[in-house]
Order: structure tokens, then C-alpha cells, then sequence
């Protein structure tokens, strides 16, 4: 008799793959991933699935929100642009924690979670998943009373519970 396979089993799989996917990223290009080595990254198809470049833009960003892969087309083959908001250009060193966590949302799509990004993200830094989603919300936090003519017009409202956010961050903007 076939096993019938659940949701929570897929889940389950899905954050041990990328678990897995992050400390091969980790083994590969070392703790220390800098800004060079994000460019090389984005280019090796072993853990990037779809071309991926890198904007500093907030025009697709909504208030309170870091970063977020938007896609070229209708296909993932078409490739991705992820979005960082421009105030982590002064920050290049901290700019490969976030495009980590939009990684997943890159490979996986809508089926990865937050946590399944910070589980990935953690993995490829060498970090202590803990101290790696510190490190997020301390970004995310940057962006708490930023004039408002750095937040796109269009933008509605925060949204941090998702792998487009900054991972659900308690005390952020929304107090």
C-alpha cells in the first residue's frame, strides 16, 4: 500500500532541503559571504534556480518591507529582479542577509515560508538561526520613521509575515 504524503510532510521536507541547500551555499562560498561573492552566487544555478539581479529600488516595496523578488514574466525562467530597498546600499555587507532570505521565495515560490527563508539564510551564513533573524529585524528596523518620500506611493501596508517581509519582526514599525 502506497504512503500517502501530507502537507506537513512536504513542509518538513521542503525546510530540510533548504537547510541542507544553505549549508552546501555555506560550504561553498564560506561564512563570510560578501557582496562579491552575492554576485557570484546569483550566477550559480546549484543554489539559484532562476537569474536573479539585484536593484536598490523601492518602487516594488511596501512600507516596512526590506526586499522583495519581483518577476520578470510569467515564467521563473524569465528570472527575477530582487528589490532592496535603497537605504542598504550604504550597507553592502549586511545586503547578502537579506537577498538570502529572497532567495527562497525565488527557488520554492509561494510554497516556502519565513521560515523556511530564515532556516536557508541561517544555514548559508554559518549563523544560529536565532541570531540570524536578530540581525533581519535589526535591518527591517532601519526603515521604522523613514521619511515617507522613500516608501513607494502605491505601497498599502506592512507586511512582515511573509518571505517578501522582513520574517514576521515583533516591535518593528508597527510598534
Amino acid at each position: 500500500m502506497a504512503t500517502q504524503l501530507t502537507a506537513d510532510d512536504a513542509r518538513q521536507s521542503l525546510t530540510a532541503h533548504v537547510a541542507a541547500k544553505g549549508e552546501e551555499l555555506c560550504a561553498k562560498y564560506g561564512p563570510g559571504l560578501g557582496w562579491k561573492e552575492l554576485h557570484r552566487l546569483l550566477q550559480d544555478r546549484a543554489f539559484v534556480r532562476y537569474p536573479c539581479e539585484i536593484v536598490f529600488d523601492a518602487a516594488h516595496l511596501h512600507p516596512g518591507e526590506v526586499a522583495h523578488p519581483v518577476p520578470h514574466g510569467d515564467r521563473p525562467e524569465d528570472g527575477f529582479t530582487l528589490h532592496i530597498h535603497p537605504l542598504f546600499m550604504l550597507q553592502l555587507p549586511r545586503v547578502p542577509h537579506l537577498a538570502l532570505y529572497q532567495l527562497v521565495a525565488v527557488n520554492y515560490g509561494e510554497f516556502a515560508s519565513a521560515d523556511d527563508a530564515e532556516t536557508f539564510g541561517a544555514a548559508a551564513l554559518g549563523l544560529p538561526r536565532d541570531e540570524y533573524y536578530a540581525i533581519l529585524c535589526g535591518l527591517a528596523d532601519q526603515l521604522c520613521g523613514r521619511p515617507e518620500e522613500l516608501e513607494p506611493a502605491h505601497a498599502q501596508e506592512p507586511t512582515h509575515a511573509h518571505a517578501g517581509g522582513s520574517g514576521g519582526c515583533g516591535g518593528g514599525c508597527n510598534g
